[in-house]
C-alpha cells in the first residue's frame, strides 16, 4: 500500500490531511458528495508511491465518519487469474445480503463467486445485474462506496461486472474509487471515465513532508534525498527513513535510478540483512499475495510472533488486527525477486500443501513451484479452467489452460490446451492474445481439426475489428482446410466469414463463400447457421428461404442463438414482423434459460426501428453504444451510433443525428466497412431532409452507390432507392436517379422483396410523367404487406397525396394526406409531421392540433420503463428486462407520475392504454444486447 504523505495536522475531518495533496483531497471530496455524482467512477492514478493507496485511505475514513457504508477490496496478483475473487473479497462483508436477491439473479452471483456448482456456466450479465441489485439495496439505507485499490491486478471478470453496474447505478448514492497506476491496462475501465492523477509534489510540499518525517533529514543529504526522489512521497519518506537510520543510499555508476526502482533495491537491501526465520516469513508472506486470508492458512506466524520484529523495525510491513501485509506492493516485489528461484519454488509449494481445501489457489502455487513438465500439475490447472469457465471466468479459464500447455510434457496435448484456450480467449475480445496462442498451437501440430478450431476463434474475434480484409483471410483458410478434410467447422467458418461479407461488403467475398456452402437438398432442410450464411453474404439469392423460415423459427424452440441467426435472416430478407418475433422470443428465452446470443443487437434494433418502435431502436443503441466504446469495439460502437441518428433524423433532432453519423464514420475504414458507410450516409441525408436541405440530402444519398450507379452495399443500398429519387426529383436529377433506380431493380430481379419493390414503385411514381405516375403510387398502396414498414408506406401516402393535389384531384387527396398525418404524429416523425400538416392545408383541411402524446416529455428510458410498469411489471421484473437496479427503476417511476398526473399504477395502465403515445411500440419489449453490431454469429 502506498505510503501516507501526510502531516497529522489538526482537521475538521477525520484522518491526516495529505501533504501537497489539498486539490486532489478537495477533487475527491466534491466526487463524494454529488448528488447524484455524474459519474459513480472515479479512477485515482499515478506512479508507485505518490499516495493512491493514502488518499482512498482518507476517502475511506471520511465516508465512514458520514455514516456511509464502505466496502473495500486490494488487487492481488496472485488472484488476477482467478475468476470474481476480487468481487468476492469486496462483498465477503454483506455475502448474507445475497439471500434476497431474486432466485435467477442469486443463482448466477453464488455461481460466480464458487459458493455454489452450476450446471452450466452464470451468465455475466445476470451476475452483474445481481451487483447491481446488491449495492442498490446496501445503498438504501445510507450512501455506498466502493473501493478497490490496486485495481489493474483484480481479476478482469470482477472489472467487467463492476464497469457493468457502475454504468446503470442513475442517479443512485452508489461511488466506485479506483486506485491505479498510471498508463496500467483498467479492463472495462480503460475510457469515458473520470481520472483524478497523482503527480511528484511541488517543491514546497516535498520540504514540507520532509519536515513531518521523525528524522528529517539536513544539509546534503537533504538535498541528496530531494534530488532523487524527484517528488515521489513514498521515495521522500523511505530514503529519509534509510539516509537516517543507515547508511546513505549510493549512486549506481550510472547515476541515480527512477525512484520506483531506487526503493525496490532499497527494500531487497533491507530485506537481505534480516534474520532468515524473517526472510523466510516475508518469502511466504510475498508468495501467499492473499491479504484477507488468515495467517494460519498462508502457512505464517500470527502478527505477534517475534520473526515479525525485524522486518517491522526495517519497515517493509505492517499488521492490520489479525492480518498481516507489506507496508508497499514495491516491498513485496522487492523480498519476492530477490529471493533465489528454489526458494520461491519452496515457498509456493508449502502453499501449495497447506491449500487442498482450495483447489484453484492449490493448483496455481503448484504451478508457480514447477520449472519442468508435469502432467500431474497441468491436469490440477486443467480442471481450474474448467471451473473459472463453469464461473464465467474465460479469462481465468484461458490462462489456466496456457499455463497448463506450458507444463504439460506431450505436444499433442499442448496443442489441445492451447486450442481450448485460444477458444476461450477469443471471448475475452483480446486479439492479440488469441493470435499468440492460435501460433502456439501452429508450432505443436499439423492436425487439421485444432488448427480449424483455434484459427476460427482468431477469425471470429477479428469479425469485430476494423480490419475485415484480414479476418476473412483468416476464415476463410480455415473453411478450406475444413471443407478438404471434411471438418465440422465448415460451416462456423463460412457463417463467421458471412459476417465480415456484410460489413465489408466486398463482392469477391460471396464467390469464395458460395463455392465453398453445400447445398442442402430443400430450404426446410437447411439449419441455423446454413440458412444465416445465405442469406448475410447474398439475400437477393436467399429469397427461397423465406417460406422456410417460420418452420426453421419453430424447430429452434428454446435456443436464443439459432431463433437470433433466425431473426437476423428474416430482417435481411425483409420479414420484418416475424424478425420481431424472433428477436423478443429469443430475448425471453435468454431472460428464461441462459446467455444473450451475441448476435441480438443493432439487427434488432434496425428491426424495430423499421416496425417502427424507434424507442426500442434507441434503447438498443444507446446500450451497445456504451458497452462497445467501453471495451474498445469500434465497428460495433459505429454501427451501433448510426442506428441512433437514423432513429434521431426521423424524430426531427439532426443535430443529433449528424454527431452520431458523423463520429460513426471516424471509427471505420470506409472501403473496409461499407455497411457502416452506406447507413451514415443515410442518416446524415435524413437529417437534412428534416431540416429541408435536399441538396445535401441527394449528395448523401447518392454516395450510396458508385458513379455508375451499382450498389456500395449490396443490402442496405437499395433502403435508400426511394430517398434518393425523392431528393434528387426536388433539385432537378431526375436522370441520374432513373439511371440507379432502374440499374438496381435490373440487378435485384426476382430477388428483389416487398419492402424493396414498394420503395421502387416509389420512385418510379416521382420520377413518372403525369400520365404514368398513379400506376406505381396504387401498385405500391395496393400490396398491404407495406403496412408492417409504417414510416415508409406514410411517405408514400404522403406523396400520393402531393400528386393528387397537383393534379388537383384534391378531393382525394385527402384521405392519404390524413393517413400520413396520423402516422408521423405516432411515430413523433416531426418534420414529415409539418410537411403532412401543410399538404393538408393546401388540401383544404386544417388539421387539429395533435394532442400531445402522453408520453411526450419523457426519455426513451422512462418511456419504456412507463409501458412495463403499465402491463404490471414490478419495479424488479422492470429493472431485469432493462438491466436497472429496482430502486432507480422506482426512482424513475417516483419523478415521471406527477408529469403524467397519476398516482397508482392502475392510473397509468388506463393513461398508457387510452391516450395516443408518441413513439409507442408493440409487442414485447426490447432485447438489451452487451454489444454488437449487425450480424454476428
Amino acid at each position: 500500500m502506498d505510503k501516507t504523505a501526510t502531516a497529522r495536522t489538526p482537521t475538521a475531518d477525520p484522518g491526516p490531511t495529505l501533504v501537497g495533496r489539498e486539490t486532489e483531497t478537495a477533487h475527491l471530496a466534491r466526487h463524494l458528495t454529488a448528488h447524484p455524482p455524474h459519474d459513480p467512477v472515479l479512477v485515482v492514478e499515478g506512479a508507485p508511491g505518490t499516495g493512491k493507496s493514502a488518499l482512498l485511505d482518507l476517502a475511506t475514513s471520511r465516508a465512514r465518519h458520514a455514516g456511509h457504508h464502505v466496502l473495500r477490496a486490494t488487487g492481488s496478483e496472485a488472484e488476477t487469474p482467478l475468476a470474481y475473487a476480487g468481487l468476492h473479497q469486496l462483498l465477503r462483508p454483506v455475502l448474507a445480503r445475497t439471500d434476497g436477491l431474486p432466485a435467477r439473479q442469486r443463482a448466477a452471483l453464488h455461481a460466480a463467486l464458487g459458493l455454489t456448482e452450476p450446471p452450466a456456466p452464470p451468465d455475466p450479465a445476470h451476475v452483474s445485474l445481481a451487483l447491481l441489485t446488491l449495492l442498490s439495496d446496501l445503498a438504501r439505507p445510507a450512501p455506498l462506496l466502493l473501493v478497490v485499490d490496486d485495481a489493474p491486478r483484480v481479476d478482469p471478470a470482477s472489472l467487467h461486472a463492476l464497469s457493468f453496474t457502475t454504468r446503470r447505478v442513475d442517479g443512485e448514492p452508489v461511488t466506485l474509487l479506483l486506485g491505479s497506476r498510471t498508463a496500467a491496462e483498467l479492463p472495462a475501465f480503460d475510457t469515458a471515465r473520470q481520472r483524478l492523477h497523482l503527480g511528484p509534489l511541488s517543491d514546497t510540499a516535498a520540504l514540507q513532508l520532509l519536515d513531518a518525517q521523525p528524522r528529517p533529514p539536513t544539509g546534503r543529504t537533504r538535498a541528496r534525498v530531494l534530488r532523487e526522489a524527484a517528488g515521489n512521497p513514498l521515495a521522500l519518506i523511505e530514503l529519509t527513513r534509510a539516509a537516517t537510520t543507515r547508511q546513505p543510499p549510493r549512486h549506481t555508476p550510472h547515476g541515480p535510478l527512477p525512484p520506483t526502482e531506487r526503493l525496490e533495491a532499497l527494500y531487497a537491501r533491507d530485506a537481505r540483512h534480516l534474520p532468515p526465520p524473517t526472510r523466510h516469513a516475508l518469502l511466504m508472506l510475498a508468495a501467499a499475495d492473499t491479504p484477507d486470508t488468515p495467517a494460519a492458512t498462508r502457512g505464517l506466524p500470527e502478527p505477534a510472533d517475534p520473526r515479525w520484529t525485524p522486518a517491522e523495525h526495517a519497515g517493509l510491513i505492517r499488521h492490520h488486527g489479525a492480518t498481516t501485509t507489506y507496508r508497499h506492493p514495491l516491498a513485496r516485489s522487492a523480498v519476492y525477486h530477490a529471493a533465489p528461484p528454489a526458494e520461491r519454488a519452496r515457498a509456493h509449494r508449502a502453499l501449495a500443501d497447506l491449500l487442498h481445501d482450495q483447489p484453484d489457489r492449490h493448483a496455481w502455487h503448484l504451478a508457480a513451484a514447477t520449472t519442468r513438465p508435469d502432467t500431474h500439475v497441468a491436469a490440477a490447472l486443467e480442471r481450474t479452467a474448467d471451473r473459472a469457465r463453469r464461473r464465467g471466468g474465460h479469462e481465468a479459464a484461458a490462462t489456466a489452460l496456457q499455463r497448463a500447455a506450458e507444463l504439460s510434457p506431450h505436444r499433442a496435448d499442448q496443442a489441445r490446451l492451447l486450442a481450448d484456450a485460444a477458444h476461450l480467449a477469443a471471448l475475452t475480445g483480446q486479439l492479440a492474445w488469441v493470435e499468440h496462442l492460435v501460433d502456439e498451437v501452429r508450432t505443436r501440430t499439423d492436425d487439421p481439426a485444432l488448427l480449424s478450431r483455434a484459427t476460427l476463434a482468431a477469425g471470429r474475434l477479428m469479425t469485430a475489428g476494423p480490419h475485415h480484409t484480414a479476418a476473412f483471410t483468416a476464415l476463410a483458410r480455415v473453411a478450406d482446410d475444413a471443407a478438404r478434410t471434411g471438418s465440422p467447422h465448415l460451416l462456423d467458418a463460412l457463417a463467421a466469414a458471412a459476417v465480415v461479407r456484410y460489413y465489408s461488403g466486398e463482392e469477391s467475398q460471396r464467390q469464395r463463400i458460395e463455392a465453398l456452402l453445400p447445398t442442402p437438398p430443400h430450404p426446410s432442410a437447411a439449419d441455423a447457421r446454413h440458412a444465416w450464411t445465405r442469406a448475410v453474404s447474398d439475400p437477393a439469392h436467399a429469397a427461397p428461404l423465406a417460406p422456410a423460415l417460420p418452420h426453421l423459427i419453430a424447430r429452434a424452440e428454446d435456443d436464443a442463438t439459432s431463433l437470433t441467426a433466425l431473426a437476423v435472416v428474416a430482417w435481411l430478407l425483409d420479414e420484418t414482423p416475424l424478425a420481431a418475433r424472433a428477436f423478443d422470443a429469443a430475448h425471453e428465452r435468454w431472460q428464461a434459460h441462459g446467455p444473450l446470443p451475441a448476435g441480438l443487437g443493432c439487427a434488432a434494433g434496425w428491426t424495430y426501428l423499421e416496425q417502427g418502435r424507434w424507442n426500442e431502436a434507441r434503447l438498443v443503441a444507446a446500450d451497445i453504444t456504451a458497452t462497445a466504446s467501453q471495451n474498445g469495439l469500434a465497428h460495433a460502437e459505429a454501427c451501433a451510433r448510426t442506428l441512433d441518428a437514423t432513429a434521431a433524423a426521423l424524430l426531427g433532432q439532426p443535430a443529433d443525428a449528424r454527431a452520431h453519423a458523423e463520429h460513426a464514420l471516424t471509427l471505420v475504414n470506409p472501403l473496409e466497412s461499407r455497411s457502416v458507410t452506406v447507413l451514415a450516409r443515410r442518416a446524415l441525408g435524413l437529417a437534412a431532409v428534416a431540416e429541408g436541405d435536399h441538396e445535401t440530402a441527394y449528395t448523401h444519398f447518392r454516395s450510396a452507390f458508385t458513379p455508375h450507379g451499382d450498389p456500395l452495399h449490396y443490402h442496405l443500398s437499395h433502403t435508400l432507392l426511394a430517398e434518393l429519387t425523392a431528393a434528387a426529383v426536388r433539385q432537378g436529377h431526375h436522370a441520374t436517379a432513373a439511371h440507379v433506380l432502374e440499374r438496381s431493380a435490373r440487378h435485384l430481379g426476382t430477388g428483389m422483396t416487398a419492402r424493396v419493390r414498394h420503395l421502387v414503385h416509389r420512385g418510379r411514381a416521382l420520377l413518372a410523367a403525369p400520365d404514368d405516375a398513379e400506376a406505381h403510387f396504387q401498385a405500391a398502396l395496393a400490396d398491404e404487406t407495406g403496412e408492417q414498414w409504417p414510416f415508409e408506406r406514410a411517405q408514400l401516402r404522403l406523396d400520393y397525396g402531393e400528386w393528387l393535389r397537383r393534379q388537383r384531384r384534391i378531393a382525394e387527396a385527402r384521405l392519404p394526406l390524413t393517413e400520413a398525418l396520423h402516422t408521423f404524429r405516432r411515430l413523433g416523425a416531426l418534420p414529415w409531421t409539418a410537411r403532412a400538416h401543410t399538404e393538408l392545408r393546401a388540401a383544404g383541411i386544417e388539421p387539429r392540433p395533435a394532442a400531445p402524446g402522453v408520453l411526450t416529455g419523457l426519455t426513451p428510458q422512462q418511456q419504456h420503463i412507463v409501458r412495463l410498469a403499465a402491463r404490471g411489471l414490478t419495479n424488479r421484473e422492470i429493472g431485469e428486462r432493462m438491466f436497472l437496479s429496482p430502486r432507480t427503476v422506482g426512482s424513475h417511476l417516483y419523478r415521471v407520475f406527477p408529469k403524467l398526473g397519476v398516482t397508482t399504477r392502475t392510473q397509468l395502465r388506463d393513461l398508457v392504454e387510452t391516450a395516443p403515445i408518441a413513439h409507442r411500440a408493440t409487442g414485447a419489449p426490447a432485447a438489451r444486447p452487451r454489444g454488437d453490431g449487425g450480424p454476428r454469429t
